[in-house]
This record gives structure tokens, C-alpha cells and sequence, in this order.
């Protein structure tokens, strides 16, 4: 794709990022077929090819962002099934990335969408506040219907059935490992998972300190910043970065990590591209040092080896493949087999690339679109008559549990069952 941007213009590295984004398009349009908001909407401005094309002409102009151009970028999930798609390498995460942003500093959203996107990123980054709010959201869901806005419709049937008390196990601490130490690690506790389900967290570190790893919960370490970061607010985003980046670079300085597993694959995605982010920062080498031991709870599993696992019943598993993992860091059949290896029957199902339409804060800014997905995948693993659905990721989590009688549960509370751990809660409920 040929680009018109100025020297000045050049200058500015996120914009200079994105020429080079847009140069490796060839409009050859493979990623239509995979894009979810297209499939449903069939607008071409709602499919990849679309959206490059108004931010092309938005960024080189240099104009504010219309309503058109927002509208678009809005309904965009940041599944990231295009760049698995495209044979051309279009880094579309990091152009749509600066478009958002772009959009924040020029464009005034109407007072309802200033106003919700304000409170979500007041709320959702922080454990208690989030706990709050939804035991909040408990009290108002049957005045639901009330509400004029779907939205908030939507915000209110978020709330789970049970809020967890706060764990002990992720407070700041150091979780010793059993036997000999293999490898000492940083969890990643995340901020959203701590208020709507623990037994993840608790079970990454039963699961890893089975396995012979020390787990650090590093003090000063929270939210990695995606929520905000898709939301364009970048100097919120990478303030939640920087605090993690400076927790695990002293870990790193201090008796050192050989890696900072992270079960939520939203947070992986974003924090492997930490590097990137804090290119042109004074944390650019701690940032880029982080990035570099990122890893998903599946990869360092695959690399231990499971020790004596074995499911103690024999539970067909549906696989969702969250998109942020298949997509976002490639990482496809690490999960699969390990499930395998625990002894559990696994089925995948039908159209597995495409989204569920969570995407962090998607399902509460977009609810039509993302119920439309919801409902698709749904029925694609409910039609594989599954005992259980198994995800890696928090928010597909509950995106699809809320629609489903199928238990859903995290995949390292399965292998932390098979390896020695209590049955997950999800399946003690359907008992």
C-alpha cells in the first residue's frame, strides 16, 4: 500500500510504526474471511481491509477522527484472526493500537460513552473497586430491564452468581517449590480475574510449585494495562505497565526469574509487547527484558512436563482457543496437549478461529455484536456435547459461561486436578 505521509509527520514514532504497518498491506483482502465483525455485519469498513483504509486516511490527513472512522474502530474486537490470516505480516495490532489512541486525543465521544469508558477504567483495573461494582451490579440486575442503554444492560449481567473473597495466595509473597527448584517465576496475578475468579490464580501456583517452581508474587505488580490500552488511553495503560515493569525487573536484578507466567492470554498478549511499547522510554530495556521471559502458563507446562498426571475422570473437554492466544501469541496446540497428556478426552469445535466476542471490554461496549458471537460459539461447543469447556483466558471465560449449562473452567485448573490438586469448583457445582 502506498503511503503519503510527511518528514514532520515521520517523525512521530507511533506514526512512523504505522507507515511501516500500512507499506505491507497489498489489499488482497484474505483477512474478510476471517474477521468476525465482517462475518456478522458484512460491511467491508467492519472488516480489516476496511479499517486500514480509514486509518490510513484519517492519520495521513491529520484531521481529527470522525464518527464514521470511530464507529468502525470502535466495533473492531482486536481478535487479531487477520494477522494470523494475512500472508503479507500486517501488524495490525499495532496500527489499530495507534488509531485508538489517535481517536482519544482528537475525538470528543458523546457524554454516555465518555462516561462509561471513564468508569470502566476506573473500575475494572483495580481488584477492589471491581469486587465492589459487581456486588453492586448483584443488588441492580433485576432492575435490569429499566436500564435505557444496553450497555449498561450488559454491565449489570456481568456479575457472577458467586464473588470470591480475596486470596491470600496472590498477595505478595513467595510460594516455595516442591522438591528440587527447577525454575523460580513471577505470576502474573492480573487485576479482573483477582475479583471474579481466584481458583485460577490458586491453581497456576498449586500446579507450578507441584512442578517444582518457585512462584513470586512481586510486590507493586498489577493490571498489565491492555484494558485501558485498547481503550486509548495510553498514559493510563503504560502507567500500569511501568509498575509491573519496575516489580519484575528488581525480581530479575535481585535473585532472578527465569520466566513470568501469565494464565490470563489477554495480559500475555499485551505484556509480550511491552518491548515495543516502551521502545523510545527510559524502561525500554527493563520493558524489552520483561517481554523477552513472558511466557503463557501452557508453554512453561509444556516445557516441565506434567508429573503424574492422570484425570481422575474421564472428561470429554471442549477446547475454546481464546484469540489472544491462538492469535495474539500463536500459541495453538501447547494447551490441547497437555489436556491430552492429563488423560482427558479432547474435541475442538467448529469455526475455532473465530471469536466469542468478549475481546476485555468489547462485550460491555459492543453487546449486540459481541452477543451475536457469543451465541455462534456457544453453539459450536455445545455441539460437541462436551462434559466441560476449557479456556485460557478470564474473560472468554465468563462470556461464555454466562450463556452455557456446561461447566466452563480455567485449563490449569484441569491440570492441577489430574497432578494432585481439588476438583474445580465449576465441576463441584454441577454436581
Amino acid at each position: 500500500m502506498q503511503t503519503n505521509f510527511s518528514p514532520e509527520q515521520l517523525r512521530d514514532a507511533s506514526t512512523s510504526r504505522s507507515n511501516e504497518v500500512l507499506r505491507t498491506c497489498v489489499h488482497c483482502g484474505f483477512c474478510t474471511a476471517t474477521c468476525p465483525t465482517y462475518q456478522v455485519l458484512g460491511d467491508e469498513l467492519d472488516s480489516p481491509r476496511g479499517r486500514i483504509y480509514l486509518i490510513k486516511d484519517m492519520l495521513e490527513s491529520g484531521r481529527p477522527a470522525d464518527e464514521k472512522t470511530v464507529k468502525h474502530i470502535d466495533r473492531c474486537l482486536s481478535c487479531l484472526s487477520c494477522m494470523t490470516t494475512c500472508p503479507s505480516g500486517v501488524h495490525y495490532m499495532h496500527l489499530v493500537d495507534h488509531a485508538r489512541e489517535y481517536i482519544e486525543e482528537t475525538y470528543r465521544r458523546p457524554f454516555m460513552d465518555r462516561a462509561l469508558r471513564w468508569v470502566l477504567a476506573r473500575i475494572l483495573p483495580y481488584p477492589g473497586r471491581f469486587r465492589l461494582a459487581l456486588l453492586g451490579a448483584k443488588i441492580g440486575r433485576p432492575f435490569a430491564r429499566l436500564m435505557p442503554d444496553a450497555r449498561l444492560r450488559a454491565m449489570l449481567a456481568m456479575a457472577p452468581k458467586r464473588i470470591p473473597p480475596p486470596s491470600l495466595m496472590e498477595e505478595p509473597q513467595v510460594h516455595a517449590a516442591q522438591g528440587e527448584r527447577r525454575m523460580r517465576v513471577a505470576l502474573m496475578v492480573g487485576c479482573a480475574q483477582r475479583a471474579l475468579n481466584t481458583d485460577i490464580n490458586e491453581a497456576t501456583i498449586r500446579l507450578l510449585v507441584r512442578h517444582g517452581c518457585e512462584v513470586v508474587i512481586a510486590r507493586g505488580a498489577g493490571c498489565c494495562g491492555a484494558l485501558t490500552h485498547h481503550m486509548g488511553k495510553t498514559d493510563e495503560s503504560h502507567a500500569s505497565a511501568a509498575q509491573n515493569i519496575r516489580a519484575w525487573a528488581e525480581e530479575m536484578a535481585g535473585d532472578g526469574l527465569d520466566a513470568i507466567v501469565i494464565n490470563t492470554s489477554g495480559c500475555g498478549t499485551t505484556i509480550k509487547d511491552y518491548g515495543h511499547m516502551f521502545r523510545n522510554s527510559d524502561l525500554a530495556q527493563s520493558a524489552a527484558a520483561v517481554s523477552a521471559i513472558a511466557r503463557d502458563i501452557s508453554e512453561v507446562m509444556v516445557d516441565l512436563g506434567l508429573k503424574d498426571a492422570a484425570a481422575p475422570e474421564p472428561l470429554k473437554v471442549a477446547y475454546h482457543a481464546a484469540c489472544s492466544l491462538q492469535h495474539g501469541q500463536k500459541i495453538t496446540s501447547h494447551p490441547k496437549a497437555l489436556l491430552r497428556a492429563a488423560g482427558f478426552t479432547v474435541l475442538e469445535p467448529k469455526d475455532a478461529h473465530l471469536c466469542c466476542g468478549s475481546a476485555g471490554t468489547y462485550n460491555l461496549m459492543q453487546p449486540e455484536i459481541s452477543g451475536q458471537l457469543k451465541a455462534r460459539k456457544v453453539a459450536t461447543l455445545e455441539a460437541l456435547v462436551p462434559d466441560v469447556i476449557s479456556a485460557g483466558n478470564i474473560g472468554c471465560m465468563m462470556q461464555i459461561g454466562g450463556c452455557t449449562g456446561v461447566p466452563v473452567v480455567h485449563t490449569a485448573e484441569l491440570l492441577d486436578w489430574a497432578t494432585g490438586g481439588p476438583r474445580p469448583e465449576a465441576l463441584r457445582d454441577r454436581d
